[in-house]
């Protein structure tokens, strides 16, 4: 199957959520010397303030499905846009630190409410053998987006603003967030949500606008498949039919964050300042960490539906562990600090084209129409949790020994490789509704 312009056109205004996901997420790392500065903080009050975004991220993640199953995924991302917009400005004009609280907890409810909407509306409409790709799209604007912050924080850097500077950074945002908001008016919704709600007639048109070939084949599989999540009524999320799909969900959203990636996106500078680079330096060093990051998402986007999801998950277990240990060992002896950056692009570029590409798709297929937006939002909600928890801590941890936090996300990714190697089922190249049926088959095995 070729891709249709309708299709690729929905696909790249969905993922514009991921690009405003990576935007937001990353720009605070250029903010926390003028944050400190601004409100005097404190290691743990810096923690809160990063970690304020992910306390709206979280109930954004867990309560994403409410809206999404009521409205549509399309309709409940503009919503998403809305959010992403107050908190902009709102940061960028924040009149004391309660106040921008507040207002990176609004931008997370938007990461959050996106980070389960968008891969679960792209992996609605996307055929299966150009599934991964497509959600893939949505983790490549998210390391695009990131790259973008640190670009931005780069520039503004050397646009003199001085104490407003992080003012700027945080609230240039908005204007993406604008665009996002405009851009969703122009595509159509999903057909699966359409088929779920009674509006077959408009799911076949859909079908037919993004270019399915056998879209009367994949109407009546979708209709059966609705038909059958309904006789059982309003089905439950946690229970035992569920099990697998429940643990591969929470289990891939934990080790993502164990593995120490928005940690050190978010405290970046800070962990190259603590290695003797400058603020400007560290700004540009940020920008080759960015970089890197978009280049080895392309490269997974190329691979993922050939290699499949769970050989890159045990690829970048190996290397990211390889790459931590030696960030480790530069912090302990305090020798070889040049090395730092190589370090850290290693591990870069092995976390980009492993889980970094994988959750987001992964997540999205191994959970029944039935239960799907929730457990999307399960899997994001244990993202985001960890995030949270990981991202709050991490400058108390690194105040104490800049190694510390580096070890432990060592053997978390030692971890990660064999709970993969022995759990974890191989879905590309499988449609949403075959893999229902292998998920069950799977689970009543394991239960003999």
């Amino acid at each position: 199957m070729t891709l249709s312009g309708s299709l690729l056109k929905s696909t790249i205004v969905a993922a514009l959520g991921g690009l405003l996901f990576g935007f937001d997420t990353a720009v605070i790392a250029g903010t926390t010397h003028g944050l400190t500065e601004q409100y005097h903080l404190s290691p743990k009050f810096l923690g809160m303030t990063v970690a304020s975004a992910l306390v709206g991220t979280l109930i954004g993640a867990a309560l994403a499905a409410i809206p999404g199953d009521r409205y549509g995924r399309r309709d409940s991302l503009r919503a998403m846009a809305v959010l992403y917009f107050v908190s902009a400005l709102g940061c960028a004009f924040a009149w004391n630190w309660p106040a921008l609280v507040l207002f990176r907890f609004i931008g997370g409810l938007g990461i959050g409410g996106s980070s389960v909407l968008g891969p679960m509306y792209i992996a609605e409409i996307a055929p299966a053998a150009w599934r991964g790709r497509l959600v893939g799209f949505f983790q490549f604007n998210v390391v695009f987006g990131i790259l973008l912050a640190y670009l931005s924080n780069y520039l503004l850097s050397l646009a003199g603003f001085g104490t407003l500077e992080w003012r700027w950074e945080l609230g240039v945002t908005a204007i993406p967030a604008f665009l996002f908001f405009l851009m969703l008016f122009g595509i159509p919704r999903s057909p699966r949500w359409l088929a779920e709600v009674g509006r077959v007639d408009e799911a076949r048109a859909v079908l037919q606008l993004i270019g399915e070939e056998n879209h009367e084949q994949r109407l009546r599989e979708i209709v059966e498949s609705v038909t059958h999540a309904k006789a059982f009524g309003k089905e439950a999320l946690f229970q035992k039919r569920y099990g697998l799909p429940v643990f591969l969900a929470i289990s891939i959203g934990a080790f993502n964050q164990l593995a120490g990636i928005n940690a050190i996106l978010y405290y970046l500078n800070d962990i190259f300042a603590r290695a003797g680079f400058g603020k400007v330096s560290s700004n540009l060093q940020a920008v080759a960490i960015g970089a890197t990051n978009l280049l080895f998402t392309m490269l997974a986007m190329s691979v993922i539906d050939k290699v499949g999801r769970k050989t890159l998950l045990l690829i970048g277990s190996v290397g990211t562990a390889l790459c931590l240990a030696g960030v480790s060992a530069v912090f302990t002896t305090h020798q070889h600090e040049d090395l730092l950056v190589w370090l850290l692009v290693g591990y870069i570029a092995f976390f980009a084209v492993s889980q970094g590409a994988v959750i987001w798709v992964y997540i999205s297929e191994v959970f029944p129409n039935a239960v799907r937006a929730k457990g999307q939002s399960l899997g994001s909600f244990t993202h985001w949790a960890m995030n949270a928890l990981i991202s709050g801590i991490f400058p108390l941890l690194a105040a104490r020994s800049g190694a510390y936090p580096f070890v432990f996300f060592c053997l978390m990714m030692i971890a990660q490789f064999f709970v993969v190697l022995f759990i974890y089922p191989e879905t590309k190249g499988i449609t949403l509704e075959d893999m229902q049926k292998r998920l069950e088959e799977a689970q009543v095995a394991a239960r003999r």
